[in-house]
């Protein structure tokens, strides 16, 4: 997916966004990068390669490398960015997160209209590249940027440093990603998490609304567009994406998880599902602490059953070939023999998208000695790939287990009753459980409801896209 950060100082800013940038490394594993603008050189860019390595070790002596009382950083799973531009609104620094679904189409349209770009490996046409090809066909910076965004099918927030030392934030059309601005002594930031900025000694000014874009500069914030009445941000973000110090709305993403995680043990209890357990834990990192909650609530004893060695391979430079992935992902899980042999054993993952990896940690956890491996997912089943933010690296619905399982079950019939499947207390939702069940050897298992889901996040059911779950965004 992604993040961004950029800060407009009376001072220097490249070590606040050398250091604000780095804290969204939980967020992309692919390219990291920065430009900074001073009157002197002018915009200056540095990218790196971090699938090897984090962000912070790349760019370390980024210091040394530009200068300037603007800047702006940009972790990115895709392409890399920041790029710089050169148009009839001047030059300026771009970077993008989201995904365009329709590049393609676009990229013919400006061709077309006589348009052409400089390709990436295999004939790739950069995300910020493109979008930049329509910012520049409009008289202001925020004509533009609405107009890209009209163009794309899927979802675009951009950050831009002008060649004036000022920066423009806009986010998405439906705020399916936060966009927010803090505010401090010597001057303002923009952030996709807020924790970023707050360590650095900034406070929160304001979080952008959908659609709405702001010139950011060391003296204030003006609001350029106003902000769109529909609001459809990510309900991922509070169950896996989000990192636990962030708020999002208003909304903590720890606390969410907490309560959702109660609200599971509350469910489990009406039905008799959690007797005879042993031990309640998560499956590291994000499922955690949604198995706080359920402990909290259920009265089931907390344990860490296995540990998860960061130190070599830690969640920001997972690589990104998926069998390597799922390699690294069990040389990473340290068992405490202690805690998991004999025994009945209850974990909550944040959410269960193919299930390879999950198989591998509950073999893993058989072959130390456990009793019995009982599973909870944090959310709904995933029944529909991300085409909004791309959270899932799977490329097709039919990589995900409960898509495939239903189509073992039923044929193609089956993909018709979606819903049905999706609710334990049908017939159609209790065989998914068990065939999923039968396949990753589990005793149990069970899903958070997606009415639980809304419940722990707070916020109005319109306001939150839920469509790798139901198919509604």
């Amino acid at each position: 997916m992604g993040g961004f950060f950029g800060a407009a100082l009376k001072r220097d800013a490249v070590t606040d966004v050398f250091f604000g940038t780095d804290y969204h490394s939980h967020l992309g594993t692919k390219c990291g990068g920065m430009a900074a603008w001073n009157p002197e050189t002018g915009l200056q860019r540095v990218i790196h390669n971090i699938e090897n390595s984090p962000f912070r070790t790349r760019f370390e002596k980024i210091g040394a490398e530009m200068r300037g009382a603007s800047a702006i950083g940009v972790i990115s799973d895709f392409d890399p960015q920041p790029l710089l531009v050169r148009s009839r609104l001047g030059a300026y620094a771009i970077c993008m997160i989201g995904v365009i679904n329709n590049a393609d189409a676009l990229i013919e349209e400006r061709i077309a209209a006589g348009g052409d770009f400089g390709a990436m490996t295999g004939g790739r046409v950069n995300a910020a590249v493109l979008l930049s090809s329509y910012i520049n066909q409009k008289e202001s910076f925020a004509e533009g940027i609405r107009f890209a965004q009209s163009k794309v099918e899927g979802t675009a927030s951009i950050l831009i440093l002008k060649d004036d030392g000022s920066l423009i934030a806009a986010r998405d059309r439906l705020g399916r990603l936060p966009v927010l601005i803090g505010r401090g002594e010597d001057g303002h930031c923009v952030s996709f998490e807020d924790f970023a900025y707050k360590k650095l000694g900034f406070e929160t000014c304001r979080e952008l609304g959908p659609g709405e874009i702001a010139e950011v500069t060391a003296d204030g914030v003006t609001q350029l567009a106003p902000p769109g009445e529909e609001m459809r941000i990510c309900s991922f973000l509070w169950t896996y994406y989000g990192y636990p110090t962030s708020a999002y709305e208003g909304v903590n993403v720890e606390m969410m998880r907490y309560i959702n995680g109660r609200l599971m043990a509350q469910r489990d209890r009406a039905l008799g599902n959690n007797a005879d357990v042993d031990y309640v834990g998560g499956v590291p990192d994000s499922g955690t602490p949604h198995a706080i909650g359920y402990s909290n609530e259920s009265g089931l004893p907390f344990a860490r059953a296995f540990i998860k060695y960061t130190p070599t391979w830690s969640r920001s430079f997972m690589p990104t070939d998926q069998s390597q992935r799922n390699r690294v992902a069990k040389m990473k899980q340290i068992p405490v023999h202690e805690l998991i042999r004999g025994k009945s054993l209850l974990f909550v993952d944040d959410s269960i998208v193919r299930g390879t990896q999950l198989r591998e940690t509950v073999e893993f956890l058989y072959e130390n000695g456990a009793k019995a491996v009982h599973m909870r997912s944090a959310c709904p089943p995933i029944m529909y790939g991300c085409k909004y933010l791309n959270f899932s690296r799977a490329t097709s619905d039919m990589e995900l287990i409960a898509r495939r399982k239903i189509v073992q079950l039923e044929g193609e019939e089956g993909l018709a009753h979606i819903d049905e499947y999706a609710d334990a207390d049908t017939e159609r939702g209790r065989r998914l459980r068990d065939a999923i069940c039968e396949e990753l050897h589990l005793a149990s298992l069970e899903y958070q409801t997606l009415d639980g889901v809304i419940k722990a996040i707070g916020l109005p059911r319109e306001k939150l896209c839920t469509y790798c779950w139901n198919g509604r965004g």
